[in-house]
C-alpha cells in the first residue's frame, strides 16, 4: 500500500561536491572556536549539535554549552558565527544556543577526550 503522505527526501540544489567542500570548511572553521575554560575546541566537545546549508548557502547551527551558566554564554554564538562566515560565498550565519539535549562529556570526541586526559 502507498503512502501518499510519505514526502521524500529533501534534494539540495547545491551539488553534492560544493556541499561536501562547504561541509570541510565549516567543519575546519568551527575547530578554531575554543570554550576558553577549556583547552579544546567547541567541534571535538561535542558542541555543535546540527549544521544546516540552505540551497541559498544561509548556515544555521545549533550548539550547546557545556553548562547553562558558562562565562561566555553570550558571546560564543558571535565567535561561531565570525568564523563561519569567514567562509567565501556563504549568505549568513545563524547560531542558536539550545539545551537539549544536555550536554555531556560522552559527546567528545576521542580527540578532545585525550587531550584532556579523561582515557
Amino acid at each position: 500500500m502507498d503512502d501518499a503522505s510519505a514526502s521524500p527526501a529533501p534534494v539540495s540544489a547545491l551539488p553534492q561536491a560544493e556541499l561536501d567542500a562547504i561541509t570541510d570548511q565549516l567543519v575546519e572553521k568551527l575547530k578554531t572556536v575554543y570554550d576558553p575554560e577549556i583547552p579544546v575546541d567547541i567541534y571535538e566537545l561535542g558542541l555543535i549539535y546540527k549544521v544546516d546549508v540552505s540551497d541559498d548557502k544561509d548556515v544555521v547551527i545549533d550548539m550547546t554549552l557545556t553548562a547553562p551558566g558558562c562565562p561566555v554564554a553570550g558571546e560564543m554564538p558571535g565567535w561561531v558565527q565570525d568564523a563561519v562566515m569567514e567562509i567565501p560565498g556563504l549568505k549568513s550565519c545563524t547560531v542558536n544556543i539550545v539545551f537539549e539535549p544536555p550536554w555531556d562529556p560522552s559527546l567528545m570526541s576521542d580527540e578532545a577526550k585525550l587531550e584532556l586526559n579523561m582515557f
